[in-house]
């Protein structure tokens, strides 16, 4: 609770227990003569009314003078002035006090909303220590470190830049990004991001990036963007506000002028108008949608996941069909070599080293995984590139090397066909098969595969369950690899050998077959919506083009981020399904909202303007409606994966 808050309800008690003192004494007649004089009965209510509402009628006042009246400071300020004209003093400060009770909720529970979101505020590093030449550390400014330089990083501390750890090893706090709260071990070689914290131990950190290209400051940047972007339904309550409150005034004007020319009552029909502004007070729903949406949006955050705004989680909640990338996402995105095959009279370490050499300078992933395996088979083996004469990267097919005079083949079958060397089949649908041969002598074959994440099918079974109707996944590998993921991950369509321009084609192809139009923004309600999940910067191009773009924060591309609607702080993708759960629970509590006060407020209304209801059942329809709103609200604040 902030000062401020502490402030008002300190106010709000005094103001109420003076209040229900006077009411108690008035209504026993304990003291006629100072209750029984209209004035001084006045005077005494307007002690509670002003500590309470002061605030209220200076904001009415200052709309007045700026040319902005129509708020609920007005109303509020309108309605409680002509209920002390009418000589309804007690109303008139239970009307006021209340309202502020409502009030002070509302600002507790966006409190307690925005906390959820800005924790991740508290992720910004203070400094950096930078290890010197001569041993020396500085403390310096995150924004002085540049790329390259040595960073020391004691327990408790958190890592200011994204870097790579050369020394050290340690229990790294992600909860701050990730939500996840189980620390996570860190050793050399290891990758870690700005923001996490240092649990033990001391580590020594190279920067990989500058402060403004860390993962904090993205993140930084994308939360100050979240509030910029509204949903639908919020926009329409604004919308609703600004016309709203105007036609309220002038029906109430009307109420009270017209049936008093007509009957000559003229204090009846002005207190009837007064109950009518408390009632119409548009309130709870300016407060409660909004909330609603801000809640979901500090219920996604606390998950590791953060949305760039409140129209994504409304279009998450409408989601008909999940397309994702395949490495990286819903695999690990490391190749590892699953089985060396020889030939007969053929060592594993001789296939492994010749491969590695004809492979020797390549960085490819592929290349990478033949060159760890031979170093884990043998620890001490090192390879002399100076045997590698010549080196033919054969396009789609594999390269030709020449060591020690005698020409190497690695690649796929094709390469060996062409060569004439025939070779034995390898049969596993779902990993790269690496063909070897020396001249016209097959060698042998390597078996490299990419393993599926171990919460992928977890993640596409929570998803269906979630009402999720298709999954697709679009891989540029071969067919029979994407098919032997699909299969082991249970998607619905599996879509192989694509060019990142193939799947931005393809995507395009699955939302005509949802009705949507070639456009991002399509507005037809009807329609289910598509997201598409990817980590790499090819991906960018169908992030920007889904309905919502889905990106791995943790090992995702900065253009992938960027380009994304919505951002996984780590790799779990068990975090998608159950965001999808809370968009949908968000724009439930919304549209409770919506029903539920526009019911009691019509309903109050026209009891109102009849005489049956009065200021009490008034302060009921707008104090006691907002508050409930704003508890149902609240049930996003408490949601916990």
């Amino acid at each position: 609770m902030t000062d401020k808050q502490k402030k008002n309800l300190r106010n709000i008690i005094i103001a109420i227990v003076l209040f229900f003192a006077m009411l108690i004494v008035e209504k026993l007649d304990l003291l006629p003569g100072v209750f029984g004089n209209r004035w001084i009965s006045l005077g005494l209510y307007l002690i509670p009314y002003l500590i309470c509402g002061a605030s209220v009628v200076k904001k009415a006042l200052l709309g007045i003078k700026n040319r902005q009246p129509f708020d609920e400071s007005f109303l509020m300020t309108l309605a409680t002035i002509g209920a002390f004209v009418t000589g309804e003093n007690s109303e008139a400060v239970a009307v006021m006090a209340f309202y502020q009770v409502g009030e002070w909720f509302q600002s507790y529970a966006v409190g307690k909303s925005r906390n959820s979101i800005s924790n991740l505020m508290d992720i910004v590093p203070e400094f950096a220590n930078v290890e010197q030449e001569d041993g020396s550390v500085e403390t310096v400014d995150p924004d002085d470190v540049e790329i390259g330089d040595v960073l020391i990083i004691r327990a408790g501390e958190k890592i200011p830049v994204d870097g790579e750890v050369i020394s050290g090893e340690s229990m790294i706090n992600t909860a701050a990004l990730t939500g996840e709260s189980v620390p996570r071990t860190v050793r050399s070689g290891d990758v870690i991001i700005s923001g996490c914290i240092n649990g033990e131990g001391l580590l020594k950190v190279r920067a990989t990036k500058e402060f403004e290209d860390s993962t904090v400051s993205k993140i930084l940047e994308l939360v100050e963007k979240t509030s910029e972007k509204k949903s639908k339904t919020e926009n329409f309550i604004t919308r609703f506000a600004r016309v709203y409150t105007p036609i309220v005034v002038i029906a109430a004007a009307v109420l009270a002028l017209v049936p008093s020319l007509i009957t000559g009552a003229w204090m009846t029909w002005i207190y009837r108008a007064c109950t009518f502004l408390v009632i119409s007070c548009p309130c709870a729903l300016v407060i409660s949608v909004p909330l609603a949406f801000f809640g979901g949006i500090g219920a996604a955050s606390s998950n590791g996941v953060l949305v760039k705004g409140s129209n994504y989680l409304e279009l998450l909640s409408r989601i008909d069909t999940v397309v994702s990338d395949k490495t990286g996402t819903l695999t690990e995105g490391v190749f590892k070599v699953s089985a060396v095959l020889p030939a007969q009279g053929v060592e594993e370490t001789e296939l492994l080293r010749k491969a590695a050499l004809a492979e020797g300078m390549s960085t490819h992933p592929i290349a990478v995984s033949i060159r760890e395996e031979l170093s884990r088979q043998v620890p001490d083996a090192k390879l002399n590139m100076n045997l590698v004469t010549d080196t033919e990267n054969i396009t789609g097919k594999g390269l030709v090397a020449v060591i020690e005079g005698k020409k190497i083949l690695v690649g796929n079958g094709v390469l060996l066909d062409e060569a004439g060397i025939s070779y034995t089949l390898a049969d596993d649908p779902a990993a790269t098969i690496v063909y070897v041969a020396e001249e016209d002598r097959y060698l042998g074959a390597i078996l490299i595969r990419d393993s599926v994440k171990k919460d992928a099918k977890a993640a596409i079974a929570m998803m269906k369950k979630e009402g999720v109707r298709r999954v697709i996944m679009l891989t540029g590998d071969r067919k029979s690899v994407g098919v032997a993921v699909g299969k082991e991950l249970g998607l619905d369509q599996v879509c192989a050998e694509l060019l990142p321009q193939d799947k931005v084609s393809r995507v395009e192809g699955f939302l005509s077959d949802l009705g949507g139009s070639s456009v991002k923004g399509d507005t037809n309600e009807k329609r289910g919506r598509l997201a598409f999940i990817g980590d790499g910067i090819n991906d960018a191009p169908v992030l920007s083009r889904a309905d919502i773009g889905i990106a791995m924060g943790s090992m995702g591309s900065d253009a992938a981020i960027e380009a994304a609607d919505v951002v996984i702080m780590d790799d779990d993708l068990t975090r998608i399904p159950s965001t999808i759960r809370i968009a949908r629970k968000t724009v439930r509590i919304s549209t409770q909202n919506i029903i539920f006060a526009l019911t009691v407020k019509i309903l109050i209304l026209l009891l109102g303007a009849l005489g049956i209801a009065n200021m009490w059942a008034a302060v009921f329809a707008d104090v006691g409606v907002a508050v409930i709103c704003i508890l149902n609200s609240m049930r996003l604040v408490v949601t916990k994966e």
